[in-house]
């Protein structure tokens, strides 16, 4: 049944907005009449902010789909009430914009006290929710498969007898092989998981008593204590072995010391990415700890592309941004010049699309020892051995009733920042076969009892991106289960103690399988717009859909600089523009790159439509907003250091940026600001406005 279509749109467009607007307003005022206190009354707003933010994103998109001729009866100045609407529209935005950063800051700070004072029995609870839920499930399914009771039985005891039939030909292959197999040694802790388990420390010594095709094994230890072990914590233990490996440690240690300080130089070009896993490889003593008091999975590991990050800016976006050179070092190889359309030209690739993150599924969650301050997932090109692009990272959101749940945000408009978006655009001209997307689960943390920050990975999964014969993958949602450990590792689980029911029937796999950790990704085929906007930019980059058209810009004012309006192209002296020389920053700082957005989309309501099919009027129209919005904030000395998930940090950058956005808006534009006695900025450098483009721009390793 076709739905039928209000007789005055406009008009309903106008009552639904004051109905939202009486909605705000009566929720902010029941967040300032009295102090909440409650938790539950907090997370109460909160999603009442969200789901008003829903509505009014609705209501904008009804708005923007409206034109004159929808109308019945002619309107007088139609456009003008539709921009007044959508002012007061982005206004309700703006609102809830601040008390949602404000509920979700305490909110945040309370839940995380919280999980600072439970006490140990956590994963005890943890394992009860599991079974109660398990048993629902068993129930749901005995509901359905009744009728087929007696068959299920008869499959379970002839499974059983073949389990049976295979641990007797696995024991007796092991005695025939070698009698000494028996006894094994730990490379590294495990904590029971349940109560047939058995916990053993890093180097002891077990008896294997029986062995099972699971993957767990029946040990004894030296006390003689029996149960369960997980197999990959395990390596056939020769004691002669052991002794020799322990004689040459130190001497491997002075002959890999000497090595790193010849070849250093030559290291810190060519191998990156394995100086990053080496580094974090030196981190394992501090999960090992973490992994002993049980306050992590044994399949997390440090952040191998966090690391990557940390060695320089040859993985972040701002580097990628900058046009790349021709082998032979004298034109451009992705910036060249449209004479036909005045403006860059597009350049194709070979991968060039768009993903949705959706949500990240039965992800451990850690201990009460640790303070978690970020949830994220980083992704980036990957051949399997090398990072091909920037590392991208987009920060999850989560309900205290799942802490196994990571959820992102499909799509950002209004108050959401760029940092929530998880609609990612994805560019690459790789020639690789092996081409394809690793993402890595991380988490950002700090130990309360010594104060120490880190950044784990919670699991990976590589997505390749094209099948052996080269032809793309189709374009849908992949359903992808996390591994542990590195990407460089293999066959490493990010809970062991989550496959001990495989060897089950049917039913009991298919449970295994639902409490995995995992992946909700879509990849998401081009349309003739979005092809087109993506061919403008650099052909490798990884970046958010929400900052592409801020990104073109900057593309389209590189290309008018270094290829139209210099007089030569021989000429290589400094170039004036601020523009040039500081959007790259913004890349590195999301709530400024937040800040222009806002302040572009406010400016462009107010265009007129010719207006804004004038390209070059676009491009002075932006760089007036940069100026009067970004310029001032880069260089105040009210705005702190940007710092990766420092909470009060990110909190008092976030009212600076508004408090600044605020006047702006009321005095039409910042010269104001940059006058008043009150803000002081830090002295003036020509970093500020020259752009050196031999500095900057990529050079092409053949």
């Amino acid at each position: 049944m076709l739905t039928r279509r209000p007789r005055d749109p406009l008009r309903a467009v106008q009552r639904r907005t004051q109905e939202l607007k009486q909605q705000v307003e009566s929720l902010l005022s029941e967040s300032q009449v009295t102090e909440i206190t409650e938790t539950s009354k907090k997370r109460d707003i909160y999603q009442r902010c969200i789901q008003l933010k829903q509505a009014i994103d609705e209501n904008k998109n009804t708005l923007q789909k409206l034109s004159k001729a929808d109308e019945p009866a002619p309107v007088g100045n139609y456009n003008q009430k539709k921009e007044e609407e959508h002012s007061l529209l982005d206004d309700l935005t703006c609102k809830l914009q601040e008390l949602a950063v404000s509920l979700n800051t305490e909110n945040r700070t309370e839940v995380e006290h919280t999980e600072k004072e439970e006490d140990d029995d956590s994963s005890e609870d943890e394992e009860e929710e599991e079974e109660e839920e398990e048993e629902e499930e068993e129930e749901e399914k005995e509901e359905v498969d009744d009728d087929d009771e007696d068959d299920d039985e008869e499959e379970e005891s002839e499974e059983s007898r073949d389990e049976e039939k295979i641990e007797e030909e696995e024991n007796e292959e092991s005695k025939s092989h070698q009698q000494s197999i028996k006894e094994y040694i730990a490379i590294g802790d495990f904590t029971a998981q349940q109560a047939e388990d058995l916990t053993f420390k890093k180097g002891e010594i077990l008896h294997i008593t029986e062995k099972h095709p699971d993957g767990w094994w029946r040990a004894k230890n030296a006390k003689g204590s029996i149960g369960l072990v997980p197999r990959t914590y395990l390596k056939p233990y020769n004691e002669e072995e052991e002794q020799e490996s322990s004689e040459e440690g130190s001497e491997e240690d002075v002959k890999v010391g000497n090595d790193s300080a010849e070849g250093a130089e030559m290291k810190q070009s060519t191998d990156s990415h394995w100086s990053a896993v080496r580094k974090a490889v030196s981190e394992i003593h501090t999960i090992d700890t973490l992994t002993t008091m049980g306050a992590i999975p044994s399949g997390f590991r440090p952040s191998t592309l966090f690391q990557l990050l940390e060695e320089g800016n040859q993985f972040q976006a701002s580097y990628f941004l900058q046009p790349e050179l021709t082998p032979s070092q004298l034109a451009f190889k992705d910036l060249l010049w449209d004479a036909k359309t005045g403006t860059i030209r597009s350049r194709p690739s070979r991968v060039s699309l768009i993903l949705t993150l959706w949500s990240c599924k039965m992800i451990p969650f850690p201990g009460t020892s640790i303070q978690v301050l970020s949830r994220h997932i980083r992704l980036c090109l990957f051949d399997g051995t090398k990072v091909l692009s920037n590392i991208h990272t987009v920060r999850a959101t989560w309900q205290p009733k799942k802490p196994k749940t990571w959820t992102f945000s499909p799509q950002v408009t209004g108050i959401l920042p760029c940092l929530l978006d998880g609609d990612c655009f994805v560019r690459s001209n790789s020639s690789s076969p092996d081409l394809g997307i690793l993402f890595e689960l991380g988490i950002s943390y700090i130990r309360n009892s010594t104060g120490e920050r880190g950044e784990l990975s919670c699991g990976w999964v590589f997505l390749k991106l094209f099948d052996d014969s080269g032809i793309p993958i189709p374009a849908k949602t992949y359903e992808l289960f996390l591994n542990g450990g590195t990407p460089y590792e293999k066959g490493v689980e990010v809970d062991p103690s989550l496959s001990r029911r495989a060897y089950g029937n049917v039913f009991h796999q298919m449970m295994t399988m639902r409490r995995q950790p995992q992946l909700l990704v879509k990849l998401r085929s081009l349309n003739k717009r979005s092809r087109n906007l993506l061919s403008l930019l650099p052909e490798t980059l990884i970046g958010n859909m929400c900052s592409i058209h801020l990104l073109i810009f900057y593309r389209q004012i590189l290309g008018d600089v270094l290829l139209k309006e210099r007089m030569s192209m021989q000429n290589a002296d400094l170039i004036s523009n601020p523009v040039l020389a500081t959007f790259p920053k913004l890349l590195e700082q999301p709530d400024i790159m937040d800040a222009l957005r806002s302040s572009w989309a406010e400016k462009e309501i107010t265009l007129k439509r010719s207006e804004k099919r004038d390209k070059e009027f676009l491009k002075a129209a932006f760089v007036l907003v940069y100026h009067d919005c970004v310029l001032p904030l880069l260089h105040s000395t009210l705005l702190p250091p940007f710092r990766w998930a420092e909470e009060e940090t990110e909190v008092a950058r976030w009212k600076v940026i508004a408090d600044f956005l605020k006047r702006n808006q009321e005095n039409q534009g910042a010269l104001q600001a940059l006058l008043s006695p009150d803000g002081t900025h830090e002295p003036f450098d020509m970093s500020e406005q020259t752009y050196d483009f031999l500095g900057e721009i990529r050079k092409n390793i053949a």
